[in-house]
């Protein structure tokens, strides 16, 4: 059984690992931590879960307070596990220590601010113990079923850019203000300082560089001199006044930490950001956008398009389909050989995931997902960490997981010197 221990959760998405009591781990985990309201929101987040009244969760969390927690962590070490989520400027750094120290480390992402850290990259990645981040997007149903037609060279074809457009086009819109686990979210103050946390070309950036990876694959592995060619990259501010930062982490006024980036009252947080790139050849564009205030009834929006020879796939969550995942395909020769190829494809599928179907729509046909294969965002975490178990008790970190971790931040970091 495999005891976790948590280090300075400073972002929600640690806590959110525990979400679900997973039998192949001690529920007794271990929190070194200072003193302070990370701290607790962390404990408070856990002890929802326990408390819930479907399938509650029963983890205790035995909490170290210390004044250096990394320090005791590695003295004591009640267990070989390290979960990891908060600052993003130290982190890179954090894990080389604890890696170099014999722990596996699962971290949220991003790892990075800007190159400087990729140094520790090279390392963390070497070789065993796991060093491993936490990229959700693989266990939502949406995104496994896209890549599955864009990778069948019958219904979809072969990836295709053309006239600078890009072949893969990934696009998001999340919110600083917004509810987890029912909740309003109360973010730290140095959320908003891009020295900390990261600008808007490192954050969600790293979801969707993993997911063009997916899409065109690993091959042999990736390696970023030989595969990569960054063309653009730019980003951007979205305006947050005190009122807003008050109601997000709870404080009266800006600190003294964000003057610089303070015009006329309102901290010009440049969390945007756009790359545009190639990954063996094929181009892509992402783009992450944050908004102030989730919507009411909403969430975050994402759009993905893939342009094949045969179809052209678009992956959408927004305003336009509820919040609720979707997948279309729109064929470049419509009519009954596309139709045919696509109910024989759904049928190959009907074993593994049974029911799905197929209806018109705007942009030419929708693969329509039974409610029951939905799961919300917040419980991709305990999948991934369930993944990250898999490979602890296999013994061996695949090359090519590594290569794909390599690739990815050196990506955003060279993104932001372009």
């Amino acid at each position: 059984m495999h005891t976790l221990v948590f280090l300075e959760p400073g972002h929600f998405h640690a806590a959110l690992t525990l979400r679900t009591q997973n039998p192949r781990v001690d529920p007794t985990v271990h929190l070194y931590a200072r003193a302070g309201a990370e701290r607790d929101a962390f404990l408070d987040l856990v002890a929802s879960f326990n408390r819930r009244a479907e399938q509650p969760t029963a983890w205790t969390v035995k909490v170290h307070e210390s004044a250096d927690p990394e320090r005791e962590l590695v003295e004591e070490r009640p267990g070989a596990t390290v979960i990891l989520a908060g600052r993003t400027r130290p982190k890179l750094g954090t894990i080389a220590r604890l890696h170099a120290a014999g722990l596996h480390v699962l971290a949220d992402k991003p790892w990075l601010t800007e190159s400087a850290a990729l140094g520790h990259l090279g390392q963390v990645t070497a070789g065993w113990p796991l060093a491993i981040d936490i990229m959700t997007f693989r266990h939502e149903v949406v995104a496994r079923l896209a890549y599955e037609v864009a990778t069948d060279p019958d219904l979809f074809g072969s990836l295709e850019g053309s006239s600078g457009e890009p072949a893969i086009d990934i696009q998001s819109v999340h919110h600083l203000l917004k509810l987890v686990n029912g909740e309003p979210l109360r973010r730290p103050a140095w959320y908003y300082d891009t020295r900390i946390q990261g600008d808007g070309l490192v954050d969600i950036q790293s979801h969707m560089a993993d997911q063009a990876q997916w899409v065109i694959g690993d091959g042999d592995g990736l390696v970023f001199d030989r595969d990569y060619a960054i063309e653009s990259a730019r980003r951007w501010a979205t305006p947050v006044p005190v009122e807003l930062f008050r109601a997000s982490t709870g404080l009266d006024a800006f600190p003294p930490d964000l003057l610089p980036w303070i015009e006329d009252g309102v901290l010009q947080l440049a969390c945007n950001g756009e790359i545009r790139y190639r990954l063996r050849g094929v181009p892509v564009r992402q783009r992450a956008e944050w908004g102030q205030r989730e919507p009411d009834g909403g969430g975050d929006a994402h759009r993905t398009t893939i342009t094949g020879s045969e179809a052209t796939l678009i992956a959408r969550r927004g305003p336009e389909t509820g919040f609720r995942g979707e997948l279309h395909l729109s064929p470049r020769t419509p009519g009954p050989g596309f139709r045919r190829r696509l109910t024989e494809w759904l049928a190959s599928r009907e074993a593994g995931m049974p029911g799905l179907s197929q209806r018109p729509s705007e942009p030419g046909c929708e693969i329509v997902i039974p409610h029951r294969f939905h799961t919300p965002h917040e419980a991709h975490f305990a999948m991934v960490l369930d993944d990250f178990l898999d490979l602890l008790e296999a013994g061996e970190w695949p090359r090519v997981h590594a290569a794909r971790i390599r690739a990815r931040y050196t990506l955003l970091a060279r993104a932001r010197e372009h």
